[in-house]
């Protein structure tokens, strides 16, 4: 399962197909999950502006059609990605859902992260973004979030199968336990040791599918931007501003930012946590 890097392999895409000859990401490599709808198409979108190749993931309509909310899947996907050859970038952007959060949002994620870091060693500046959500400032249970750091998913699953609140709460569980990850992770001899940021960059309510929910229910989007506003921008956000942050971090100009949740959500984060951390 864990393939080596073959930049020579025949399976290498040829990158005229999805990029933009010239631009100033031209000859750069990204995998983007989640590439079908919503922030994964506006920076697949973004990417392919620039010059880059994309490889882009999802359950249909991507270069790469797998189900990241289970193991197979996960698989499939590593595996497929792996026949095209190195990348420069993972993006680990698939999310949402109203079922299967922890194993799409948390266990597919990382799943991503991990099983493509090997194909990143080819590259002259690897990098790799998860996307988080501020819905990860949510209160979350500790037993769901030790058994996600611990990798155990038939534990975190079933506690959160057997709660009906778990259940309401699992999108943001699953988003305050990649956060931690991510945290966890970046500093490693494997990550920065090996020259790699991980970042993770946390939106807020977006016009996306996955937001329908929120946004058309007037009485639900409502509540929801009273308490969380977003202040700078507006309410939803244009999945594309969340792109372009997405883009410079998994982009060869980020040199020096590892181991950041950066929220892009209007200013929520910093409305809801204020100074706390600072004082």
């Amino acid at each position: 399962m864990w393939l080596s890097c073959n930049p020579a392999g025949a399976g290498t895409v040829d990158c005229m197909v999805n990029s933009v000859p010239g631009g100033p990401l031209a000859g750069r490599r990204y995998v983007v999950t989640g590439s079908a709808s919503g922030i994964g198409a506006a920076t697949a979108s973004i990417l392919r502006e620039q010059g880059a190749e994309v490889i882009g993931c999802d359950l249909d309509d991507a270069e790469v059609v797998a189900d990241l909310s289970t193991p197979d899947g996960r698989r499939s996907l590593v595996d497929q990605v792996a026949e095209r050859g190195c990348v420069d970038a993972v993006l680990a952007i698939a999310g949402g859902g109203r079922t299967g959060l922890l194993e799409t949002n948390y266990f597919g994620a990382v799943a991503t992260l991990e099983g493509l870091r090997p194909l990143l060693a080819g590259s002259d500046a690897p990098r790799a973004v998860a996307v988080s959500s501020t819905s990860s400032l949510a209160p979350a249970d500790e037993r769901v979030l030790r058994a996600c750091a611990e990798g155990d998913e038939a534990t975190a699953t079933a506690l959160v199968a057997a709660d009906p609140a778990l259940r309401d709460a699992a999108y943001g569980i699953a988003k305050r336990a990649l956060n931690a990850w991510v945290r966890r992770t970046a500093p490693t001899p494997e990550w920065a040791g090996a020259g790699i940021p991980l970042n993770a960059v946390a939106p807020g309510v977006v016009d996306t599918p996955a937001a329908a929910w929120i946004l058309g229910d007037e009485r639900v989007r409502a509540a929801v931007e009273a308490a969380a506003p977003q202040l700078l921008g507006g309410f939803p956000g244009r999945p594309e501003w969340v792109g372009h942050l997405i883009s410079w971090l998994a982009g060869p100009e980020n040199r020096f930012v590892t181991g950041q949740v950066i929220f892009a959500d209007g200013g929520s984060e910093a409305f809801l946590v204020g100074d706390r951390h600072w004082v």
